[in-house]
């Protein structure tokens, strides 16, 4: 039975705002060696890559959880830190909080 003045939302169509809304389900940043890296946006991670990154132990496990080996590499080349990583993943975080505060609510 429907209520009157209910909402009811389809889980296709809020994934597609939500991507939308923030510019798609990958993160891309630049090292200063100009390399471009990407590592998965955080509301659109997978089960493996989420556990990866809750067990790293510390900054170096965690950096390389998020980039993976070979994207780890180049970032270490261009000279950066792991704990780097923790400023861009909250850059993310708070960019995302104003993105999502505009998405539609309809499609």
């Amino acid at each position: 039975m429907s209520k009157p003045n209910r909402k009811r939302y389809r889980l296709s169509e809020v994934k597609q705002q939500f991507t939308e809304a923030v510019g798609g389900d990958q993160v891309e940043f630049e090292t200063d060696n100009d390399d471009l890296l990407t590592f998965p946006h955080p509301l659109f991670t997978d089960d493996e890559w989420d556990k990866k990154v809750d067990a790293a132990e510390n900054a170096h496990d965690k950096a390389l959880a998020i980039l993976g080996e070979e994207q780890y590499e180049k970032y270490r080349a261009a000279g950066h830190a792991d704990g780097e990583i923790g400023l861009l993943m909250l850059a993310v975080q708070q960019d995302m909080q104003g993105q999502i505060k505009k998405r539609p609510t309809r499609s």
